[in-house]
């Protein structure tokens, strides 16, 4: 089984209130990214939070054993998907789905895609293409978790990616969602009128 790892660490500085907070099609990107994620395939959810951790759980009812605060949020992203991976249970895990709070646009299906590719070809990472850019979710094999933990910060996640470009799957999409990072208004807007 999988766990949907959903990182909502940052301060939105540009985009002026919380991400986790912001609207799509009736519901907040972390709700939506929640809902997106709840698959047969997927047994364990956490909401890493940071910089507006008590205002996103004032605003929203999630369980409490989802929620993993991350002390270190100004470190970067790197430091909140540490602390992801530090709250998973120690077996019973095959993977991560990591999810960012800041490429909400994306599908239940594309999500089912991943999870396909992951266990039918055993490639240690999958990620999304749209347009031979490489997009998000991610996900990462357990057996990846520890090079995660012990990952320069200064480059984070993409070093595991480099040192193991030859176990990487591309899944296809034409969900554009998958490179778009909402992280300021206006390209917010934009992509809303789209």
């Amino acid at each position: 089984m999988l766990a949907a790892v959903i990182l909502s660490g940052g301060e939105s500085r540009r985009m002026g209130l919380p991400k986790a907070l912001l609207e799509y099609r009736g519901k907040t990107f972390l709700e939506h990214l929640l809902e997106v994620t709840r698959q047969p395939k997927v047994s364990t959810t956490r909401v890493v939070l940071g910089a507006d951790a008590e205002k996103i759980r004032q605003r929203l009812s999630l369980k409490e054993e989802m929620i993993v605060l991350n002390p270190d949020w100004e470190r970067g992203q790197l430091s909140s998907i540490q602390a992801g991976i530090r709250s998973l249970p120690q077996t019973g895990v095959d993977g991560m789905i990591l999810c960012l709070i800041d490429h909400p646009l994306i599908s239940r299906g594309l999500v089912a895609a991943l999870i396909r590719e992951f266990y039918a070809h055993g490639k240690r990472i999958v990620v999304p293409t749209y347009k031979g850019k490489r997009g998000h979710p991610v996900i990462f094999a357990s057996s990846l978790f520890e090079e995660l933990l012990n990952a320069p910060m200064e480059t984070g996640a993409r070093t595991v990616v480099w040192a193991h470009s030859r176990e990487v799957a591309e899944v296809t999409t034409d969900e554009q969602g998958v490179i778009q990072n909402l992280n300021d208004p206006d390209t917010l807007r934009r992509a809303m009128e789209s």
